[in-house]
């Protein structure tokens, strides 16, 4: 097993390169066999620049263990509910799930959340051409704080870009409440909001100033390069609520590689802004002769909040020891303000090695090609004495549907369930399913719009969609004007690259209630039948509304891909594989072919 240890206290590395897809109809018990198993627990625990508190783990760690996969295969990865009062599913996010919508991991949407003392067998196909940089968290109420990892698809054969090996760069906020205490917040009448994170966390840990007051020296993450060799930095914002911009001192020239799991022709920048759900990669180019030992990264907070700066280091001396180092007592480098457009035009796709034309850049749907846009307009209603996102007209909470959506669609008991000519008379969505239906082979255009809010207020969005991957075709102020955004991508260097989650800006910091300031925009062929959530990655956000459902395909296109189950356990309990926690195997490492995560101690 190859370990990675730059993540502080993280568990090996998961990896698996046998298929064990099975039968629709199997039952999986304590006898069946996953390739990697998770196990989510709370434990009271000390988080760089908080008090100790009760923090929800994976495997004993927060951020969990790395998972890898290498595409072309299907993995099983069991994930055990070891909480104590708390319902829990696992995304895995960016993933598309093409073949597996019941893996998708939303709660009431494509599973039911599964109680403590049970565990859930997901099925993780990872088709070729998906190589990149990934994450998994809990998709149930703000768990994902904590409750989160990194993963990463590797190829099948040589990777386009040559490296010498890997490092994370995995973003996180700390808060100085629990997570029960702040969802208390969020979901009372009236609601509490208790302020914006306290620090963010760079694999695990993070130390600087707020400009609110605080400042924290506590020790930082350390992650150790050679001189003269390249490595590939996984970036994650698996941020809760906290919009961040880095750079590395004394290394000005960062070379993107990637963007949320797509390959892109090399890109030049000093800096990485990264949102909550966003990923990149970039080529890391050590310095042959380093000046100093040691470099900062710094990192700093942009728009929402005050702004807080957090700190890692890049080793490049002795390893024999394990020196602790602290952050600066002034910033290092000068990082520039909020970019409204970064990279929207100035990337490019890879031209893709493999034979899938999924993946490939001349997928990419023209105007022409696109059969119906769908506006989905934001608006934050003041409804006394609470706030609720409306989308089109309508918030979406998981008590909104009496069962998951794609458990309804299985079961054939839904007749209308969602409505196309609902959804046609109300732009897009159903109103009595609240949902997004589409019909397979659709070309959609779907065109988010942020308005002013009920007292004239805006916000940053960043927009995640699950299912395949959309092509984004950029963001703008105002209203979006298909003419005007075509002669701007003629114009510019970049061309649409494949994405998962895009930014919604706001342009102003108050306008007239109602008014659209902004839009971001995407297209996708509609191939992949199942149950998608599409929605706002700020948790709070979501926890207010911010969220939408989107069903492709019908009850025949749907049962093509899962099949129709025969056994009591998937309808009643979602769970397609869910049981018992009875027995499960030991965790040891028994072949090559079958490996499990282990503690590295």
């Amino acid at each position: 097993m190859r370990y990675f240890t730059n993540l502080p206290a993280l568990l090996a590395t998961i990896v698996g390169f046998a298929s064990l897809a099975s039968a629709v109809t199997e039952v999986h018990d304590e006898n069946f066999v996953p390739d990697a198993i998770i196990r989510v627990s709370s434990a009271q625990t000390k988080q760089s620049c908080v008090e100790e508190k009760e923090v929800i783990l994976i495997n004993g760690t927060s951020p969990g263990p790395e998972i890898r996969l290498q595409e072309g295969r299907t993995f099983w990865i069991r994930v055990y509910n070891d909480l104590e009062h708390e319902n829990l599913t696992m995304h895995w996010h960016g993933l598309t799930m093409a073949v597996a919508p019941f893996s998708d991991g939303t709660p009431l949407a494509s599973q039911w959340p599964y109680p403590p003392g049970s565990f859930y067998d997901y099925e993780i196909n990872v088709p070729p051409g998906s190589a990149g940089t990934y994450f998994y968290h809990s998709h149930v109420g703000i768990q994902a704080i904590a409750c989160t990892g990194p993963l990463s698809v590797v190829e099948r054969e040589d990777p386009p870009y040559q490296y010498d090996d890997d490092r994370w760069l995995f973003l996180q906020d700390a808060f100085a409440e629990n997570d029960t205490y702040i969802l208390e917040g969020l979901t009372a009448t009236p609601q509490r909001y208790d302020g914006d994170q306290t620090m963010v966390l760079i694999n695990g840990k993070g130390a600087g100033t707020h400009d609110n007051g605080i400042v924290c020296n506590e020790s930082l993450s350390v992650i150790n390069v050679d001189p003269g060799r390249t490595y590939r930095f996984r970036v994650v914002g698996a941020s809760a609520i906290s919009f961040n911009v880095f750079g590395i001192e004394g290394h000005p020239d960062l070379e993107l590689i990637e963007a949320d799991g797509s390959y892109v022709e090399p890109y030049n920048t000093s800096y990485i802004q990264v949102a909550a759900g966003q990923r990149f990669s970039f080529l890391f180019h050590a310095l042959p002769n380093p000046e100093k030992k040691t470099y900062y990264m710094q990192l700093e907070t942009r728009d929402h909040g005050n702004r807080c700066y957090s700190y890692a280091v890049i080793n490049y001396g002795n390893r024999s020891v394990d020196p602790l180092y602290y952050p600066p007592a002034n910033t290092v480098i000068t990082l520039p303000e909020l970019d409204r457009e970064f990279l929207d035009y100035k990337l490019r796709p890879l031209v893709n090695n493999y034979s899938n034309p999924v993946y490939a850049s001349d997928d990419f749907p023209t105007a022409d090609e696109v059969t119906r846009r769908i506006n989905v307009t934001i608006h934050l209603a003041f409804v006394d004495p609470n706030v609720i996102y409306h989308l089109n007209g309508y918030p979406w909470f998981e008590d909104v549907p009496e069962e998951p959506y794609l458990v309804s669609i299985i079961k054939n008991d839904t007749i209308e369930f969602p409505s196309m000519e609902r959804a046609m008379a109300n732009s897009g969505l159903d109103p009595i399913s609240r949902a997004f239906p589409a019909r397979m082979n659709e070309v959609l255009e779907v065109v988010v719009q942020n308005t002013a809010s009920d007292r004239g207020s805006l916000d940053n969005h960043p927009w995640h969609v699950h299912g395949e991957h959309v092509w984004h075709i950029g963001s703008g102020v105002g209203e979006y004007n298909r003419t005007a955004n075509e002669a701007k991508w003629a114009n510019s260097t970049g061309k649409p690259v494949r994405r998962d989650t895009m930014m919604v800006f706001r342009h102003e910091n108050r306008t007239t209630p109602g008014k659209v300031d902004g839009w971001t925009a995407w297209r996708v062929r509609v191939k992949a039948p199942g149950v998608w959530m599409i929605h706002c990655h700020l948790l709070p956000h979501m926890i207010f509304g911010m969220q939408t459902v989107w069903v492709f395909g019908n009850y025949t296109d749907v049962t093509s891909i899962v099949g129709q189950p025969d056994y009591k356990g998937y309808l009643d309990f979602g769970g397609r594989v869910v049981g018992n926690d009875t027995h499960w195997p030991e965790v040891v490492e028994s072949d090559p072919y079958q490996l499990w995560a282990v503690d590295e101690n």
